[in-house]
């Protein structure tokens, strides 16, 4: 992750539950600095008063946009104008674009075209076009269970409690990206799997298996080898991940 990514946060106010913004902001920090927040909605209506008691509390901009016509979504195309605003402006390395809604898919492949890292962040309904259209998609309801996880006291089996069951599918797309990272003797950096699995599946996050995690969840699937290994010239290690001979 680089933090240091000067990153737009934009989110759809009609669309996302005021519920997840200490934890939305909180993963946000995770991939970058969020230089510029807004939220966007019509402020005049009443289900967007309970994002009003908590825009100051993190420092976020409210834009107001009236519904013009009924049936259309004055609020989408609004937050579309400004993230195309924003991205001339230069200033920016990347975006969040926080909403559920597929209308933001062609947004989204367009600012990745111009060189901007593109980070989703919605509900677990969020359509698949708009999910492979970014670089990386949270889900928003993990990061609440998370935050749930950490109030209670933690127990083995709070900890492999799953959100999803790792199907067979699971499984072929972590073997298959070992088997793309991996040297002659079939050994890969988990850094590098991490990052190829994200490519080729937005989406995919341990947490929505209930492992914090990329490692734990590999080691709980029982179909790969891990080693640990000492880093040349340094006190870290790094893992490697290798897959299993089949019988």
């Amino acid at each position: 992750m680089n933090k240091d990514l000067n990153l737009a946060v934009l989110i759809d106010g009609d669309n996302i539950p005021s519920k997840y913004i200490k934890e939305m902001m909180e993963e946000i920090a995770k991939y970058g600095v969020p230089s510029i927040k807004r939220i966007y909605g019509d402020w005049t209506k009443p289900h967007l008063s309970k994002w009003k008691n908590i825009l100051l509390d993190h420092a976020i901009q409210p834009i107001q946009q009236y519904g013009y016509t009924q049936g259309k979504n004055a609020t989408d195309s609004a937050m579309i104008i400004d993230a195309m605003d924003i991205l001339y402006a230069g200033n920016t390395d990347g975006f969040c674009l926080v909403s559920s809604d597929s209308d933001f898919t062609r947004l989204a492949t367009r600012l990745r075209e111009s060189g901007q890292r593109v980070f989703g962040i919605g509900e677990q309904k969020t359509p698949e076009p708009f999910i492979v259209a970014c670089d990386k998609f949270i889900y928003l309801e993990i990061l609440h269970e998370e935050e749930e996880d950490t109030k209670k006291t933690k127990n083995k089996k709070q900890q492999k409690k799953a959100v999803q069951k790792v199907t067979p599918k699971v499984v072929k797309l972590i073997r298959q990206s070992i088997y793309d990272c991996a040297d002659d003797d079939g050994w890969a950096f988990l850094g590098d799997v991490g990052s190829l699995i994200n490519k080729k599946q937005p989406n995919f996050d341990p947490r929505n298996f209930g492992f914090y995690k990329l490692t734990p969840l590999i080691d709980s699937i029982g179909s790969f080898t891990i080693e640990e290994r000492q880093a040349p010239n340094s006190r870290s290690k790094h893992i490697y991940v290798k897959n299993a001979s089949k019988k």
